[in-house]
Parts: C-alpha cells; sequence; structure tokens
C-alpha cells in the first residue's frame, strides 16, 4: 500500500479568518473523499476473491490480473496528476479522476468476464492514482474489509460509487486551488478564490503576494530531469527515497492487503470473514498512533519498529504455513496465522505504510522535489504491481516459502534503515544531507 499524486491542496486557515473555516472543511472534506475512494479500491479484492472467482469461474491467473492490474492504472494516473492538474486545475483534476472511477466501479458491478472486470479495476486504479495523495486511506481499506463479508461483491461497488458521486457533486461548492489560478495567471480569479477561503473580512493581501512570489521563485529555477537525479549531489537521496518504497512494498503488503481472504483459507480457516474483519478493525487505530508518535518518536525509530514487527509477522505467517505443510499442531495452525498476519499488519500501519511518504518529502532538494517524487512514486507503483500479480503464484509455490522470503526482505530493510537511511525530524534539508553524507562515510570504514 502506498499513495502520492497530486489534488487539490487544502489551504488551512490563518489567525483571523475564522470566517473561512467552513471553507476550509469543505474543501478538506472533499480531499479527504479522494483518499477514501482508494482505500476502497485497494481493498477491494480482498473480501471478495472467491466470490468473484466463482461466480464467474476465473482462473488463478485471471484473478491474479484483475486484483495487480489497479497498480497499473494508479502508476499512470500518478503520472498522468500534474499534467491533468495544470491543463485542467486542481477541481478539474479531482473531478475527471473522480468520473473514471465511477466508469470503472460501473464496470466491475455489471462484469461478467474478466475483461470488464480488469478494465474496471485499471479505471479505478487510474482514479485514484490522480488524488490518494491525501489521508484516510486506511478508513476505506477498514470499510471494505468489513462490509466486504456482510455484502455481496457487486453491492460492495457502492462502497466505491458513492463517494466518487459525492465528491464530484462537493466540488461544486469549493473555489479552484488559488496556487494553481496565480501559476496560469487567472489573477482576479486567484484574488477571488484566496478571499473566498479566508473568509469575506478577512485581509488576504500579505498571502497574495507570498503565493506569487513562492511561484515565481519555483518558476525561476531550473528544470531537473529524471537524469539529474544521478548526479552526485543527489544521489544519495535517491538511494533513501527508492530503498523505502522498494521495501515498502516488497515486503509484501499488497499481496496480503489484495488477497487476505484467500490467505487465511489457506492456512486452514472455513472462511476469511474473521480475518479480514480483524484486519480491516486494527489498521485505521494503529495508523492514527503512528502518525501521532512520528513527530515524537522520529521517522527511523518508528521505522525499525515497524519493520521488526513485519519481520516477526512474516516468520509466525510462514511458520504457520510450515507447519500445516507438515501435518503439525494442526490445530494451533490458524490461529499462529492470524496472529502473524495480524502483528504484520499492525506493524506496517503504524510505521511502513506512511513513514516513507515523509522522508520522501522531506530529503529532495526543492528544484528536484517533482521530479524526484514522481521517480520514487512510478518505483512504488511498480513493486506494487510486480507483488500484487506474483503473490498467487509464490503461494501456490509455496505458502511457507512465500512469507520467509518476505521475512528476509524485512531484515534486509532493518539494515538498511539502520545503515543509510537519516533522521529527518526537525531538521532542515542541509542537516539532512550532512546526516546522509555521514552515514556514507562511516559505511566506507574499513
Amino acid at each position: 500500500m502506498g499513495a502520492s499524486g497530486g489534488a487539490s491542496e487544502p489551504l488551512l486557515p490563518r489567525p483571523g479568518c475564522q470566517g473561512s473555516l467552513a471553507m476550509v472543511i469543505a474543501s478538506t472534506g472533499v480531499a479527504v473523499l479522494g483518499s477514501f475512494v482508494f482505500g476502497v479500491a485497494i481493498g477491494y479484492s480482498a473480501p471478495t476473491q472467491s466470490k468473484i472467482r466463482d461466480d464467474l469461474q476465473l482462473s488463478l491467473s485471471e484473478y491474479s490480473v484483475f486484483g495487480s492490474i489497479i497498480t497499473i492504472g494508479a502508476m499512470i494516473g500518478a503520472v498522468a496528476s500534474g499534467y491533468l492538474a495544470d491543463i485542467a486545475g486542481r477541481k478539474g483534476a479531482m473531478r475527471i479522476s473522480a468520473l473514471v472511477c465511477i466508469v470503472g466501479w460501473l464496470a466491475i458491478f455489471f462484469a461478467q468476464g474478466a475483461a470488464s472486470l480488469d478494465f474496471g479495476r485499471f479505471c479505478t486504479g487510474f482514479g485514484v492514482g490522480v488524488f490518494s495523495y491525501v489521508l484516510l486511506v486506511c478508513t476505506g481499506l477498514s470499510v471494505t474489509y468489513i462490509v466486504g463479508t456482510i455484502v455481496t461483491w457487486r453491492m460492495l461497488v457502492i462502497a466505491g460509487l458513492v463517494p466518487c458521486i459525492i465528491l464530484i457533486t462537493g466540488l461544486f461548492f469549493i473555489p479552484e486551488s488559488p496556487r494553481w489560478l496565480a501559476k496560469v495567471g487567472r489573477q482576479k480569479e486567484f484574488e477571488i478564490a484566496l478571499q473566498r477561503l479566508r473568509g469575506k473580512d478577512a485581509d488576504v493581501s500579505l498571502e497574495a503576494v507570498e503565493i506569487r512570489e513562492f511561484i515565481e521563485t519555483i518558476e525561476s529555477l531550473p528544470k531537473a530531469g529524471v537524469q539529474d537525479l544521478f548526479n552526485r549531489a543527489y544521489i544519495r537521496p535517491v538511494i533513501v527515497g527508492v530503498g523505502l518504497m522498494v521495501f515498502q512494498q516488497f515486503v509484501g503488503i499488497n499481496g496480503i492487503l489484495f488477497y487476505a481472504s484467500e490467505t487465511f483459507v489457506s492456512a486452514g480457516f472455513a472462511s476469511g470473514d474473521l480475518g479480514t474483519i480483524l484486519m480491516g478493525c486494527i489498521q485505521a487505530p494503529i495508523t492514527a498512533v503512528g502518525a501521532l508518535l512520528m513527530d515524537r518518536s522520529g521517522r527511523r525509530p518508528l521505522l525499525l519498529i515497524s519493520t521488526s514487527g513485519l519481520l516477526i509477522g512474516s516468520l509466525m505467517s510462514g511458520i504457520s504455513f510450515f507447519l500445516k505443510n507438515n501435518g503439525l499442531f494442526l490445530e494451533q495452525v490458524p490461529i499462529i496465522a492470524l496472529t502473524g498476519i495480524l502483528v504484520y499488519i499492525a506493524s506496517y500501519s503504524i510505521g511502513m505504510g506512511a513513514v516513507p511518504w515523509v522522508i520522501m518529502s522531506e530529503i529532495f532538494p526543492i528544484n528536484i522535489k517533482g521530479i524526484g517524487g514522481s521517480f520514487v512514486t512510478l518505483v512504488n507503483w511498480s513493486g506494487s504491481w510486480a507483488v500484487s500479480f506474483a503473490f498467487n503464484f509464490f503461494m501456490s509455490w509455496s505458502s511457507s516459502g512465500t512469507f520467509f522470503i518476505f521475512s528476509f526482505v524485512c531484515a534486509v530493510a532493518i539494515l538498511f534503515i539502520m545503515k543509510v537511511v537519516p533522521e529527518t525530524k526537525g531538521k532542515t534539508l542541509e542537516e539532512i544531507q550532512a546526516s546522509m553524507n555521514s552515514c556514507q562515510r562511516e559505511n566506507q570504514k574499513p
């Protein structure tokens, strides 16, 4: 699970601008809906795997394509989000993404075979890729996991369809992004939108000047290309950003999230409903705890705690499948597997899910932040596709071996974080760069 893209950036109220609070809440609410839809789209395949495969007679490979193709759509959507926002504005980009999501959900609802399922899943991926950078993704996942055990897979589509319709409706009641309006030279509309956000009695003249100056500064910077990321001056943040995204995906998260129900059945449960519901119950609260701890304990400690928990959870799950395959302690195997996966999900939610994105936003200099973020996001979605597509095949090969591979990746991730990843909490960019240089010198010592 990972989320990054481009969408409307809600502006926070300034002191003395209480009249704008309702507008800011409305703007933030619209953005939050996009994140909820992202969670629903990602989580949709988890409680529905056996139901869809039985109803439509899909093979393992056909369902693996359905489960993973959302990541290809999201990858394209994330890459396209900046262009869409530049051309159509932030509101326009969100409107387009919501419409594409609606098309996708309807295609899934009326699907009679693999082709229409894949088309719908791809469209929902593209849509959430455009506005998937905001929070509450885990809430959408949790709702989908819990509701998906109660309703049919076609009815579960409504959980993703309704928020898209509300999102499109809500966009009619909020102004366009003032920053985008200023960037494209629509000065009068920029001032009106900013005034509307801050309140009719607020003095926005100083803020308007600050926004214009910021945009002029950004526009004056040299345009960086992908090749610039591999210059000596920038290679260290690229290694940190790419490394964290690779480990974020290859610890196996999307294989487990996408196909949770069948994983629990493979462990010996009669159905995957209990495990899926418990996963849904713990994700959002623990993610909230992680968000609170991030600025108190620091980024690196939280990552190390998270990856250590992932290692324990993966090992427990691998051991449970090993015992099952060898006919040992069969009555205890489902409990060990359930405990292992819940430890894994809780550990991922508290750190590895969100912290890599926070660190990525802090380590790149401003002149390469855009291209660096896009490159790292592309790596993330590519890893997401690889894991979500291959997971079912790996489980067919060896369920215990699959989780032992994830355990090995977690162990390497711990070493990477200890040796390479800097602490970024409360530090300037210059201090972060110095910390990365220090880490490199330490690692080069004989």
